[in-house]
């Protein structure tokens, strides 16, 4: 396996993963998350692709497949009124093909990102992870990563 950044002819793979991970999301939270889709359209992944602010990172096997990914975003409040100016990689969405889970592909992407962050001169790497989805809490925990803020919802 190796872990690089991705590149247009990864996005037939990437959008494969995408389909599975909303697949995850519609089943824990069907009244949020429609089934069926993907995140993303091939155009807006081209873009995603080409912007140094939005780095991705497939991890592929020999054969050059998509085994996996991370979706990262820099972000940094630069004046702000309250928020100090730490750079941070947030971790938009990563996923490992459901075919090649237990292979610790995950933890290699993790590793390879908070490397990459810590290169790039971040402070932090942060994600969101929805209630619902247990495995991936269990998955982030394992990584030793640590709660920093809750989101919390009422439906009416």
């Amino acid at each position: 396996m190796t872990i690089r950044k991705a590149c247009e002819r990864d996005i037939g793979g990437l959008g494969r993963l995408l389909e599975q991970v909303l697949e995850v999301h519609h089943r824990g939270r069907p009244d949020l998350f429609y089934g069926g889709v993907k995140k993303y359209t091939d155009e807006e992944l081209k873009t995603i692709l080409q912007n140094e602010r939005t780095p991705v990172f497939v991890a592929v096997d020999a054969a050059d497949e998509v085994c996996g990914y991370a979706f990262c975003v820099f972000e940094q409040h630069i004046g702000h009124n309250i928020l100090t100016d730490v750079k941070t990689l947030y971790i938009d969405d990563l996923c490992v093909d459901e075919q090649c889970r237990g292979q610790h592909i995950g933890m290699a992407l993790f590793a390879f990102v908070k490397a990459f962050a810590k290169d790039s001169g971040c402070y932090n790497v942060t994600l969101n992870v929805w209630a619902c989805n247990e495995s991936a809490k269990r998955f982030y925990d394992a990584c030793g990563m640590k709660p920093q803020k809750y989101g919390m919802e009422t439906i009416l």
